[in-house]
């Protein structure tokens, strides 16, 4: 019963200081609507053409050589040609408006009919991915074409011919074909692993990161109150009084941690209702297994509050320190972005966080479509960590009860 009634006494104070509530209650729901908006274009039109728009800079476009090439590059899938002059061209290479510009000399077709040298041009930043893709992706039809071409005058020798006669002509054209056949032609074929209708990562609802990013992320900051409330205790003398009482060590420390895991319980619980209810975020597809990774998540919280009130000596020491909570779980956790576009150490370390296994436990709910069997593993390591968090707290509260 004590334990009740410290941890209603922690609350009564909390609740009545107005500027707690706009932490715990207004700023949460702003945050969850503004990373919504952001994970709504990271992705961009859907309809938007993503080829590299290139300039080409064609002075003879009826020429046979450069017809052939301008075609096969119409019909690419990764480069957007657009025709300019060469003034135009270098203005919207300036301007960004295009990744690279292409320019084919005069008489570049008949130089190299005649087997005399002559050679494309390409204005690119080699050290952009754009620059180095269009180099690439020219590489290949221009290497077709002037291996058509060689095709071509090979065929005109054997027949005795020395210009682009009808035989050379028919050589180029069936060579050329036949390497735009190939270029058709996949050795490999690419499938997703599962099938979707919606390859939309965060699920079709961009609130489904958001929601719970937000909600992990402000538990964390919102222990500033309750944490405040011990150190507040401690320079006024009344946790050193509570000590000497009947009250035992084990009592306060429980007391507190059931104010602080009550607070973030219920700011969870209100960020999850209004995720479904307004933001459309089904968390209510498997109550239970949210309910449980929402219990563990709090008792973490908790437990990490208490000992944040434990160790700060000052009301500016338990801001700082959450705030370091905050921004280290919330960054390597997984809140902001999804750990798979890590990748590396930072994805491999952010995944040992408790944060990570909280957003794992709502994803597999929310995004990845699975039930109560997925969340165990989070719920267990999320327990583990509650309880090592516990224990360092009840350490140092002994210490400072000594």
């Amino acid at each position: 019963m004590r334990i009740l009634d410290l941890a209603l006494k922690d609350l009564s104070q909390i609740f009545r200081d107005k500027q707690s509530l706009l932490f715990l209650v207004a700023m949460p729901i702003v945050f969850t609507f503004f990373m919504g908006f952001a994970y709504r274009n990271v992705g961009g039109d859907p309809n938007a053409d993503t080829r590299i728009p290139l300039a080409v800079v064609d002075p003879e476009p009826d020429a046979v050589l450069n017809k052939a090439l301008l075609t096969r590059l119409g019909s690419s899938e990764s480069i957007r040609v657009e025709r300019m002059s060469e003034a135009d061209a270098m203005d919207a290479y300036r301007k960004e408006d295009v990744a690279g510009v292409l320019v084919i000399p005069v008489e570049f077709s008949g130089q190299i009919e005649a087997g005399e040298e002559a050679q494309m041009k390409l204005i690119a930043d080699s050290t952009s991915a754009q620059g180095q893709s269009l180099y690439q992706l020219l590489r290949v039809p221009i290497s077709q074409l002037m291996s058509a071409v060689e095709v071509s005058r090979e065929a005109a020798d054997i027949v005795d011919a020395s210009d682009m006669s009808t035989e050379q002509s028919a050589a180029f054209d069936l060579a050329w074909s036949k390497w735009s056949e190939a270029s058709k032609v996949s050795l490999v074929k690419i499938e997703p692993a599962v099938a979707e209708e919606n390859a939309d990562w965060t699920g079709g609802n961009p609130y489904n990161q958001s929601s719970p990013g937000i909600l992990v992320m402000f538990a964390i900051f919102g222990l500033v109150t309750s944490a405040q409330i011990l150190v507040q205790e401690k320079k006024s003398r009344t946790l050193q009084r509570l000590i000497t009482t009947n009250m035992k060590p084990w009592e306060i420390v429980a007391g507190h941690m059931l104010a602080m895991f009550t607070i973030t319980f219920l700011q969870t619980a209100m960020l999850v209702v209004f995720g479904q209810w307004v933001l459309k975020v089904d968390y209510l597809r498997e109550p239970l297994a949210v309910l449980l990774v929402s219990v563990t998540l709090g008792l973490w919280v908790a437990s990490m509050g208490l000992l944040i009130g434990v160790v700060a000596k000052e009301e500016q020491q338990v801001v700082l320190y959450s705030m370091i909570a905050m921004f280290l779980f919330s960054a390597m956790g997984g809140m902001w972005f999804p750990l798979e576009t890590a990748g590396g150490a930072f994805a491999a370390i952010g995944r040992a966080m408790p944060s990570a296994w909280a957003m794992n436990g709502y994803q597999n709910i929310l995004i990845r479509g699975l039930g109560l069997g997925s969340i165990w593993m989070a719920v267990g390591i999320l327990s583990m960590y509650a309880l090592f968090f516990f224990v360092l707290a009840v350490w140092r509260f002994r210490k400072m009860e000594a």
